[in-house]
């Protein structure tokens, strides 16, 4: 049973500056929640992950050049604005959207805020929409405490040049799944599934198959019982 996530994207100091959160409109359950980078290149990865999201396009989904079309109903978008005002009342700084447009459709701009901390409603709470919540940490182990700080546990992408390092580090990240350089997806090849309040038990791969699978257990006692 998948039941959502708040999954994070760890940037360490050493990696190339990549952007991942507004794909079906934000509206997914291993989409990029929760951004959280190292403080020695946060100015970059800020600056540049604004940039990308205001530049998105709003409008008609059919339309080619369209990256952000309508969330799925008017309930998302008051929820997700909500949590959007809850973060900034609480001190976080939004760097780009973050307002209802005028106008027909459940439209929410690509969202950006940054220095989003624990107790803030980006950081604790699912955000079911295109929004991004920036946290920035001190060091690799501020990080990993960010990421690990929260009540869901689905997928969690980290991004760095040190693969040694990152083989260490995905083991201490609790999440279903961890993708290194990467982002989380769902693949019919692999286990697929959640830990904490994000679910139990697994599906596709060859465990997803055994959690639909009756097994009969068989006992056979001597052929000749003795009594």
């Amino acid at each position: 049973m998948e039941l959502g996530g708040s999954d994070p994207f760890v940037v360490l100091a050493d990696a190339d500056v990549a952007q991942a959160r507004y794909i079906n409109v934000g509206q997914s359950c291993v989409n990029a929640k929760r951004f959280i980078v190292e403080e020695p290149v946060a100015d970059e990865f800020v600056a540049a992950f604004t940039t990308a999201a205001a530049a998105l396009k709003t409008g008609d989904p059919t339309d080619v050049d369209t990256a952000i079309g309508p969330m799925a109903r008017a309930s998302l978008r008051d929820t997700l604005h909500d949590q959007v005002r809850r973060t900034l009342a609480a001190g976080a700084v939004l760097t780009t959207g973050g307002h209802v447009p005028e106008g027909p459709g459940c439209y929410y701009p690509p969202t950006v805020l940054d220095h989003v901390r624990p107790g803030m409603a980006a950081f604790d709470e699912e955000t079911f929409g295109p929004v991004a919540a920036i946290t920035r940490a001190a060091d690799a182990d501020e990080v990993i405490a960010l990421a690990n700080r929260t009540e869901y546990g689905l997928g969690a992408a980290l991004w760095t040049s040190d693969l040694d390092r990152a083989r260490h580090l995905a083991r201490t990240l609790d999440a279903g799944a961890v993708f290194i350089n990467g982002l989380v997806a769902s693949d019919p090849r692999l286990p697929f599934g959640g830990i904490k309040k994000s679910g139990y038990g697994r599906e596709p791969g060859a465990e997803g198959i055994r959690e639909f699978i009756n097994i009969k257990t068989v006992w056979i006692g001597p052929a000749t019982p003795t009594v």
